[in-house]
C-alpha cells in the first residue's frame, strides 16, 4: 500500500501501548516516513520524555513552543532548548514534508482556552493558583478533556497533513481516551459538555483518528496491547489501524549450520571451550527468535490486525541514523499491506 495514501487514512494517530515498548520511538519513525511522502507532520507529545528529542538530534524534551525536527531548519544538528521559539505570529503548521512537535499540556490547553474566551489577562493568574486542581478534583477527566480539546483544534484547523500523538502508557492512556465519555455522561450542558462531545465525535471518527497499537514480541506486552485494544473499540468506539511489533527479529537459517562446517569453511580451528561456547550461543540465539515467531503468531490470533514490523536494534539509544533505519523499515511493512478493496 502507498505509504502517503495509509498515512492520510485518519488525521490524528495516536501511537499507543505498555510503558516500555517504543512508543515514543515508533512515533518518531512514522513521523519521518510521513515526512519522506511529502506530508506535513505535528508530532505531540504529552510527558516531556527526552527521547522524542534524542531521535531528532535534539537536547532535551521539546516544549510548548512547536519547534522544527525535519525540514528547513535541520540543515545543521537541531537546536537546544535554550535557543528561542518560533518567531510570531506562529505559522498555521509546518509545510509540506516537515516535521514539527510540540508538547501539550493541561495547563497550555486550559491557557489557549481561557484565552479563546476573551480571558486573557487572567488565564495566567488562574492556572498559577491552583484553580486548574480544584477544577480536575471536582470534575474528573477534565484535565484529559482539556489536552484532547486542544488535539481537536488542531486537527480541525488542518495544521497539518497529519498529526502524530505520543499516547500515554497502556494503563493512562485508557483513561485518557475514555475521559470524554465520561464527561459526556456525566455533564448536562455547558462549556464541559460541548468540550467533551467533540472529543468524543473526534475519536470515533476513522477518517479523523485511529489508533496504532506498539507491542514488543513478548508475552507481557503482547497480552496487554491485545487486551487493550479491544477495550479501546468497546469503551470508546475508537478504530484501530495495525499493530506495530517494535523489536521485531526475523526467524535467521544461518542458525541452523553446523558450527564445526562453517569453521572449517572459513579456515578456522577451534578448540573445545570455543566450540562450546559458539554452539551454546547458537542455541540461545535459536530459542529467542523461536519465541518472538511464538508471541508474533500469538498477537495475529489474539488481535486480528494487520502487523507492522521493525526491527531491533542493538544501540544504547535511538538517534537520527537509527530513526532513519526505522522509518524505511515501517515504510516497507506498509507497502507490504494489502490495498483497500474500491467499493464496487
Amino acid at each position: 500500500m502507498d505509504v502517503g495514501a495509509w498515512c492520510s487514512q485518519s488525521r490524528v494517530w495516536v501511537v499507543a501501548g505498555k510503558g516500555g515498548v517504543g512508543k515514543t520511538t515508533v512515533t518518531a519513525a512514522l513521523a519521518t516516513a510521513a515526512a519522506a511522502v511529502g506530508l506535513s507532520v505535528l508530532v505531540i507529545e504529552l510527558e516531556g520524555k527526552p527521547g522524542l528529542g534524542a531521535a531528532f538530534d535534539r537536547t532535551g524534551p521539546v516544549d510548548y513552543e512547536p519547534v522544527v525536527l525535519i525540514g528547513r531548519d535541520t540543515e545543521a544538528p537541531g537546536p537546544g532548548p535554550a535557543d528561542p521559539p518560533l518567531s510570531e505570529p506562529r505559522p498555521s503548521g509546518p509545510p509540506p514534508g516537515e516535521v514539527w512537535a510540540r508538547r501539550l499540556t493541561p495547563d497550555d490547553a486550559l491557557l489557549e482556552y481561557l484565552s479563546d474566551h476573551g480571558l486573557h489577562r487572567v488565564s495566567r493568574r488562574l492556572v498559577s493558583s491552583g484553580v486548574l486542581d480544584v477544577v480536575a478534583t471536582a470534575v474528573p477527566g477534565i484535565r484529559d478533556v482539556l489536552v484532547l480539546g486542544k488535539v481537536k483544534q488542531v486537527e480541525r484547523a488542518a495544521m497539518a497533513d497529519m498529526v502524530v500523538l505520543d499516547a500515554p502508557a497502556t494503563g493512562h492512556a485508557m483513561t485518557f481516551l475514555t475521559s470524554a465519555s465520561g464527561l459526556l455522561d456525566a455533564a448536562r450542558g455547558g462549556p464541559v459538555r460541548s468540550q467533551a462531545a467533540d472529543v468524543v465525535e473526534l475519536l470515533q471518527d476513522p477518517a479523523r483518528c485511529r489508533v496504532l497499537p506498539v507491542t514488543l514480541p513478548e508475552e507481557m506486552p503482547v497480552s496487554e496491547a491485545a487486551e487493550a485494544a479491544f477495550q479501546l473499540e468497546d469503551r470508546v468506539g475508537i478504530h484501530l489501524g495495525p499493530v506495530v511489533v517494535n523489536c521485531y527479529e526475523a526467524p535467521d537459517p544461518a542458525l541452523d549450520a553446523d558450527v564445526d562446517r562453517v569453521a572449517a569453511d572459513a579456515g578456522v580451528q577451534l578448540d573445545g571451550p570455543a566450540r562450546q561456547a559458539l554452539v551454546a550461543a547458537q542455541e540461545f540465539r535459536r530459542r529467542r527468535l523461536h519465541l518472538v515467531a511464538e508471541q508474533v503468531e500469538r498477537l495475529a490470533r489474539e488481535l486480528p490486525l494487520p502487523q507492522l514490523r521493525i526491527p531491533r536494534l542493538y544501540t544504547p539509544s535511538i538517534g537520527p541514523a537509527e530513526r532513519a533505519i526505522l522509518a524505511d523499515a515501517l515504510s516497507r511493512s506498509v507497502a507490504d499491506l494489502p490495498d483497500p478493496v474500491a467499493a464496487p
